[in-house]
């Protein structure tokens, strides 16, 4: 027997308990027969204007981590799916490494999407070698994300930190500050955009900005929904939230 609703896959679903923008743009790019559930991480404290509030959140995260998966395994998940970045990035690739074996093994071995590595992916999969980044994050997390690209190889140009005051407060950034922040970072030169931070409401701008640069926009929330199909066999293409999905 298999789940009326889920008959493909069950995605479980790890998210910060401050995010309000991940769970509606995955469900936006929902596919028959796939279904995600959501364990929140609490996030007490959600302050991250500096870097010594980014540290605090990471802590925050890796406390409540076991709890979190501990609960999302009693719907019994096909595979999960993390539903934030920073942590994913933190420490460069081998610290993504060691997070994703750290949710296998709470797991009892699933399959992990993390959005450091759907980036990767990706980037991989466009051909990029130069690239420019839009974070919410302090300069200790865009040190981070810089870290993490440059030890794959990429050639990291401009980074757009936009130091959100709170994790909340992330998702009220409006899309004209991001549409400024993409022009930003983008250089002659550059191959493809990366935006991180899954609490960033950016599918659909992605999309649209492919279309103003003629470039790869990587938006972290269809780059993560992206490795998680491909990874379970689902082909489906999905229009709207940028060539990754639409195309590959």
């Amino acid at each position: 027997m298999t789940d009326r609703l889920g008959y493909r896959r069950k995605f479980g679903v790890i998210a910060p308990s401050t995010n309000t923008i991940v769970q509606p743009e995955f469900d936006s790019m929902r596919v028959p027969g796939v279904t995600s559930h959501y364990g929140r991480i609490l996030i007490r404290d959600g302050r991250i204007a500096d870097d010594e509030g980014m540290q605090n959140l990471l802590v925050q995260i890796r406390a409540a981590m076991a709890d979190c998966v501990e609960g999302i395994m009693t719907m019994e998940p096909d595979y999960m799916v993390m539903g934030m970045s920073a942590e994913t990035f933190w420490d460069g690739v081998e610290g993504n490494r060691q997070f994703v074996q750290q949710i296998k093994d709470l797991s009892g071995g699933l399959g992990v999407a993390t959005g450091a590595e759907a980036c990767e992916r990706a980037l991989q999969l466009f051909g990029a070698k130069k690239i420019g980044i839009v974070t919410p994050y302090t300069p200790i997390g865009d040190e981070n994300v810089r870290k993490f690209f440059t030890e794959l190889g990429f050639e990291v140009g401009k980074i757009k930190g936009l130091s959100c005051e709170s994790a909340v407060a992330i998702a009220h950034v409006s899309e004209q500050t991001l549409r400024e922040a993409i022009l930003e970072v983008d250089e002659p030169d550059v191959d493809a955009i990366v935006q991180c931070g899954t609490n960033l409401c950016m599918t659909e701008l992605a999309d649209e900005a492919e279309r103003w640069l003629g470039k790869p926009v990587v938006a972290i929330n269809a780059a993560t929904w992206w490795m998680a199909l491909r990874e379970n066999g689902i082909e489906d293409k999905i229009h709207g939230y940028g060539s990754l999905l639409r195309d590959h």
